[in-house]
């Protein structure tokens, strides 16, 4: 039976329904979405399109040589007498102790008395000094008769009037003579030589001699007490020691000890002087390790005209090498990732790469790349947080 045409195109009308629904679902399973523009690409590589918003926010600068201080050391110290400058006063000879003549802290001339001392030595150098004066005198008068002897016998064996055995004797007394003088002043020199060392003049009389003063300084230390007798002639008196310079012992890591040589200048500061500084020289750095502490003991000395520095003053030396050259990075275009130091170098416009690098400390606003960066490159200085944003939702 012929269909009727209201039905007809209702059938008409589902079947171009059903193709079209049929090619609908063909082009969503088999089509491809058009690709945009891409922000990033496999990698530490990131692109910025050119003309983009976000590259106007970056600002690129090529790393230029900076001057660092890479070597700085300070350590702890304090001030000590300088070996050099410290003496002790001692006995000249044995015996009992008359007087001190100086006090503590008293300043002290080189060759001043400081100690009077009663000893019979003074006495019997004296003797032995009067002694050799007289002995002198004995064998010049016994050489002036014997001078006078040979020239008249020489005269009356001119005339036969002696054998030449005689005036063979009388030259071999002449020589001996002589010889007994040449001895007589040779122990005259000594026992004077003897007195120039107790300090005492030749004929004085009494016992009393001094110890003296060794140099000129500050008396620091007195061992010695009226009535004592001393036979000991190694002994300290007292300790006199030159202050006009001093020396500052620190003590240094030995993982600084590098850095220091002696001879080169450091700078000194106490605490007793609070904003000052004092210049300084290195004079001996110690062989061996405190194995308690990991420090090297290093001193230095330091000019001290006024006296404004003491013994056992606390302070520190603090010591800077010169500046090298090493590429400088701003602080704002290095960031901290995994335990790394990163920057972002240009490759070419829009193009940045994260780079690792090794930077030292800070100094003001920059940091000096110890690896991982030379001189010219082009690095991200401003914007770096906006790459890393990028680079973490690629």
């Amino acid at each position: 039976m012929p269909a009727r045409p209201g039905l007809k195109a209702m059938l008409i009308g589902c079947i171009l329904l059903a193709g079209c629904g049929e090619k609908g679902r063909v082009e969503a399973a088999g089509a491809v979405p058009k690709a945009g523009p891409q922000s990033a690409v496999p990698g530490d590589s990131i692109t910025v399109p050119v003309g983009s918003p976000k590259l106007d926010r970056i600002r690129v600068e090529p790393v230029a040589i900076g001057y660092f201080v890479l070597a700085e050391v300070t350590a702890p110290g304090e001030v000590e007498v300088d070996p050099n400058r410290i003496s002790h006063a001692l006995m000249p000879v044995m015996g009992r102790i008359r007087q001190v003549l100086v006090r503590l802290g008293d300043t002290v001339t080189e060759g001043q008395p400081v100690v009077a001392i009663e000893s019979p030595e003074a006495a019997a150098a004296l003797a032995a000094d009067r002694q050799a004066q007289a002995q002198i005198r004995q064998a010049k008068s016994g050489l002036l008769k014997l001078q006078r002897d040979v020239t008249r016998i020489h005269e009356l064996n001119e005339h036969g009037a002696v054998a030449l055995k005689e005036v063979q004797a009388v030259e071999n007394d002449s020589v001996q003579a002589q010889a007994n003088l040449d001895e007589a002043q040779a122990a005259a020199e000594a026992a004077q030589q003897r007195l120039k060392t107790l300090g005492l003049e030749p004929g004085q009389s009494g016992s009393t001699v001094f110890a003296r003063a060794p140099i000129s300084g500050k008396v620091m230390e007195i061992a010695v007490a009226s009535g004592e007798y001393r036979n000991d002639t190694s002994a300290s008196l007292m300790t006199i020691a030159d202050l006009h310079t001093v020396w500052m012992s620190a003590l240094v890591p030995e993982t600084k000890i590098r850095y220091i040589d002696v001879g080169e200048a450091v700078r000194a500061e106490f605490s007793a002087y609070p904003g000052e500084v004092f210049r300084a020289r290195v004079m001996r750095i110690a062989d061996t390790v405190d194995p308690q502490t990991r420090t090297i003991k290093v001193e230095a000395e330091i000019p001290n005209p006024a006296g404004r520095l003491r013994p056992a003053m606390f302070g520190q030396i603090h010591h800077v090498h010169d500046p090298v050259p090493k590429p400088a990075v701003p602080v704002s275009a290095v960031i901290q990732t995994d335990d790394r130091s990163v920057v972002y170098v240009e490759e070419r416009p829009g193009v940045f790469r994260k780079r690792t690098v090794t930077t030292g400390e800070r100094q003001n606003d920059l940091l000096p790349a110890m690896s991982g960066l030379s001189a010219g490159e082009r690095i991200v200085v401003d914007g770096v947080m906006l790459l890393r944003t990028e680079a973490a939702v690629r």
